[in-house]
């Protein structure tokens, strides 16, 4: 059973921690935040090297379940678009990051890195707007990376921003066969399609077999 598992959510992004909590909780699955345990934000933001989103997660979930001592699951993500060979990709949340200040707020930065993508784009035909959202997320304890899901979201950049909910690069992308964007989409409706929705149910459903294998295991 997973009722009453507690793991540790591995970096400060409160929408990021919102999505996971609302897809976990009901599972059994109770998420602690960064900032839980960590108000005074001792614990410093490691620097993203990875070459990839999977790479980033498995830094990022050593890194905190080290400076912790509790499980850390850490989830990274990235918008790739294939008219930009890839990119924004691995960074995807600093796309932009020459147009906004370092202290600049989330909603600014989101604003920004929005802006940019639809100023490379510009010009390129509905047919080559194809893009994808990727989740990855690793689960550390502190030593070594002990389960990983990811997670794929298919869909097309809209020539201009559309709904006011979630988050990033969501008023930006257009799902065909829903009609909408994922800005457009409840919270709810989000995370029953979404790729990170995808990877926390394959994450989950792993934890879940990992803990009846292992009765010692050390998340519990």
């Amino acid at each position: 059973m997973l009722s009453g598992l507690k793991i540790l959510l591995a970096g400060r992004n409160p929408s990021k921690a919102r999505e996971i909590a609302a897809t976990m909780t009901p599972l059994g699955i109770s998420v602690v935040s960064l900032d839980e345990i960590d108000p005074d934000g001792k614990i410093l933001t490691p620097e993203e090297t990875g070459d990839t989103c999977a790479e980033n997660a498995r830094a990022k979930a050593n890194y905190y379940a080290a400076a912790t001592g509790q499980p850390a699951l850490a989830d990274d993500s990235g918008l790739v678009v294939d008219a930009l060979g890839g990119a924004p990709g691995v960074r995807s949340a600093r796309f932009a990051q020459e147009n906004f200040p370092p202290h600049a707020s989330r909603a600014d930065i989101d604003k920004a890195n929005n802006a940019k993508l639809l100023g490379e784009l510009s010009g390129i035909d509905e047919e080559k707007r194809t893009a994808r959202f990727v989740c990855c997320l690793a689960l550390s304890d502190g030593q070594n990376i002990i389960a990983e899901a990811s997670g794929v979201l298919e869909g097309v950049i809209a020539r201009k921003p559309r709904g006011h909910n979630g988050f990033g690069y969501d008023p930006l992308f257009f799902i065909p066969e829903m009609g909408r964007t994922t800005a457009e989409l409840s919270a709810e409706k989000k995370n029953e399609i979404s790729h990170r929705g995808l990877a926390v149910r394959k994450f989950a459903a792993m934890l879940k077999e990992m803990l009846e294998k292992d009765k010692n295991s050390c998340l519990k």
